[in-house]
């Protein structure tokens, strides 16, 4: 960090700690205060209505997300909230973002804002049908490697970091270290929550700067199907442990055509706020790996409920206060497909770097390039050089809607398999997903038009509020 910056982050440190030291005397008027702070310095990363829209909800009091930032005032423990407002907020959202941006003009490719990597394949359980359980259970990026990994993505204005596996929480040890080094970085780790435990939650309220979303797919019963028995008990008990020590964490939750109305429904939804959840993120299922089902995918009727659905719970019009993101049907809010480095990226176990989670391919090696010369290679190029894949962001992605466009790229960049079980060749894998993409073009254009004309109301009643 150069003294430049350092300068500005502790200048916005001490502006925050005079704000937050009275916050829950006046929260109205405080929590104005920090949103004018952070319009201050995030300048013209994001537009005017963004700051009006924040300040008018900010204002009332009863408004549904004012009532959850609150409640998570309430309850998160204040050095949770300091880290997540200095190294979300300040690092990775206002002078991380900016960074990122010059650097995507500087280098001529995709700098991500968030890197996804599996610090580990390893895993406590063997859940049935985890694309994870494809690399096996003997790979893992060395401590020196996830070091480097960190440090150049922050040379580059990168300060979020998200872990997966394999499960991450078996290398927990690890993880602290590297939380505890990297204090200006944010960590957001995907668990199935079997190994938090006390000791581990002491330690991260005290780094402050790790946050979490746990694995559940409906109640007991369901669960404990696919995961193994015992398991929905144990990650209750890791919800209610996280909330007594005031962590920020969520769920996680991979919807298939058998769980998908179970795991949106209110009951369920208001356990996991009553647990202390705070987010939802919800992922469609994907047919990834030779034997992957293609049972578990959506009908067009299926998916449409979902769109719906989640973006209400989400919605001020519902009363349950959880924040739900749907990786899938929300492409719309970040301009399409984000991945490619566009504005995330994913380095396996065995250290392949990735277009996506669940895009196995890669033409580089992050244990034998630098990553930026990984952002540079060639399908990461193809990525760039083609996005967005689809007009209609409710098709957003190349291999679930777009088929032909992974075949495309693959072959152009002579990308090869990373799966290290069985190499899935790319016509084997859109085998799997034509028919469904097929499927959902119809249902998915008629949902996009009526998108469009939405937009243009919303647009209207914004131009007319604000004098445009």
């Amino acid at each position: 960090m150069n003294a430049k910056h350092a300068a500005g982050r502790k200048a916005f440190e001490v502006a925050f700690n005079g704000v937050y030291k009275f916050i829950n005397k006046d929260r109205e008027k405080n929590l104005v205060k920090l949103m004018n702070l952070a319009r201050k310095v995030a300048g013209k990363n994001f537009p005017d209505y963004f700051w009006d829209n924040a300040d008018e909800i900010l204002g009332n009091p009863e408004e549904k997300w004012t009532q959850m930032i609150y409640n998570a005032l309430e309850r998160l423990h204040p050095n949770v909230i300091k880290q997540h407002v200095l190294n979300m907020g300040y690092e990775a959202g206002l002078t991380g973002f900016k960074k990122v941006r010059e650097n995507r003009e500087k280098y001529g490719c995709n700098v991500p804002w968030v890197i996804l990597m599996d610090p580990t394949s390893a895993c406590n359980l063997k859940c049935t049908g985890c694309w994870a359980a494809e690399y096996g259970h003997q790979l893992q990026l060395t401590n020196e490697e996830l070091d480097r990994i960190i440090t150049e993505a922050k040379e580059l204005g990168i300060h979020f970091f998200v872990l997966t596996g394999g499960e991450p929480m078996v290398r927990k040890k690890d993880i602290l270290m590297l939380a505890e080094k990297h204090n200006d970085c944010a960590f957001h780790i995907f668990t199935n929550g079997t190994l938090i435990d006390e000791p581990f939650c002491k330690e991260v309220q005290r780094l402050g700067n790790l946050s979490f979303a746990v694995s559940v797919e409906g109640y007991e019963e369901t669960n404990d199907d696919r995961r193994g028995p015992g398991v929905y008990q144990k990650v209750m008990n890791a919800l209610e442990l996280m909330k007594e020590y005031g962590l920020l964490y969520g769920v996680s939750i991979c919807y298939t055509s058998k769980n998908y109305q179970v795991v949106t429904s209110d009951e369920f939804l208001q356990m996991l706020v009553d647990k202390g959840a705070i987010l939802a993120w919800f992922f469609h299922y994907m047919p990834v790996g030779k034997d992957a089902s293609t049972d578990l995918l959506l009908s067009p009727e299926q998916r449409e409920y979902m769109v719906k659905r989640v973006r209400f719970v989400r919605s001020r019009k519902c009363p349950i206060k959880l924040f739900t993101l749907d990786f899938q049907n929300d492409a719309e809010f970040v301009g399409g497909c984000i991945a490619g480095g566009k504005n995330y990226l994913h380095i396996n176990p065995n250290g392949d770097v990735e277009p996506c989670v669940f895009i196995h391919y890669s033409n580089v090696n992050i244990k034998e390039h630098s990553l930026l010369e990984c952002l540079q290679q060639p399908l990461f190029m193809q990525y760039h050089d083609n996005m967005p894949f689809n007009d209609n962001q409710l098709r957003p992605c190349p291999m679930l809607e777009n088929p032909e466009m992974i075949k495309k790229m693959v072959e152009a960049s002579g990308a090869k398999s990373t799966d290290m079980q069985v190499p899935e060749p790319v016509d084997d894998l859109i085998a799997k997903t034509i028919p469904y993409a097929e499927n959902w073009k119809p249902t998915a254009d008629k949902l996009w038009n009526e998108r469009q004309e939405e937009i243009k109301e919303i647009q209207r009643a914004r131009d007319e509020k604000y004098g445009k």
